[in-house]
């Protein structure tokens, strides 16, 4: 019988999520005996209590390096979803000699020099902004409903999922992802683009996505929560890597 070698995991949650959206699929995988590592960014989730203006796209990306730096990670597969594409571009970006696979799950892209907010209308900015000021002392976006976000429309799931979202500090959607290599930086890397529903605020990253040269596009039948709907698919696809 050949021995299993570990694989190592980095999963990146998005916006307004932590950890916790990662424990059925991080289950899943060490029970078969790999390694994995969900963390929360710096004022979301069970970090919450860290949230201030300081907070931008730049804090959340040396989370991550710093991760891989104190646990000694090597040879990663490295994932990030929703807005945790923006954190793992720079990730990349950095210690690209880190990771063997990055994959981006129906996750927001940028190119070097912008920002979220900078893809947005400037009325859509200037809304976005206003809804801070008044809910969220101008620090954080509040979270959307659930099924705004591709959860099932069900009391339990709106009721569970509501109660762990937490504000998403406003610094990260107005800070610039700064990239001194192309988008990437030449490692391998699948785009898993999910379709049912599409999720309408990542389609120009679904654009952007196929531009990219050497990048291999996959369509999944899953709605934009899939790391919370369907974790063993997941768990299934990432062992391929």
């Amino acid at each position: 019988m050949t021995e299993l070698t570990p694989t190592t995991f980095v999963l990146v949650h998005g916006a307004w999520h932590g950890g916790w959206v990662w424990q059925t699929l991080a289950q899943h995988l060490r029970q078969q005996g790999h390694r994995v590592y969900t963390p929360t960014l710096t004022g979301l989730g069970e970090k919450s209590h860290l949230l201030s203006e300081r907070i931008n796209l730049d804090t959340f990306i040396t989370d991550i390096v710093n991760l891989f730096k104190w646990e000694n990670l090597n040879d990663v597969v490295l994932l990030g979803h929703s807005f945790g594409g923006l954190v793992i571009s720079g990730v990349a970006d950095r210690i690209p000699e880190h990771i063997r696979q990055l994959i981006f799950l129906d996750s927001f892209l940028l190119e070097n020099g912008q920002s979220a907010f900078d893809t947005l209308p400037e009325k859509a900015v200037e809304k976005l902004k206003n809804i801070a000021a008044t809910q969220c002392n101008g620090l954080a976006l509040p979270a959307p409903r659930p099924v705004l976000l591709g959860y099932p429309d069900d009391e339990s799931t709106t009721k569970t999922i509501a109660g762990l979202l937490t504000p998403h500090p406003i610094g990260t959607y107005a800070s610039k992802l700064e990239l001194h290599h192309p988008l990437g930086n030449y490692l391998p890397v699948t785009y898993y683009k999910c379709t049912n529903p599409v999720y309408d605020p990542v389609a120009q990253s679904h654009t952007l996505a196929k531009k990219q040269q050497g990048w291999s596009i996959v369509k999944l039948p899953t709605s934009h929560a899939a790391p919370f709907t369907h974790p063993h698919l997941l768990a299934d696809l990432l062992l391929s890597f």
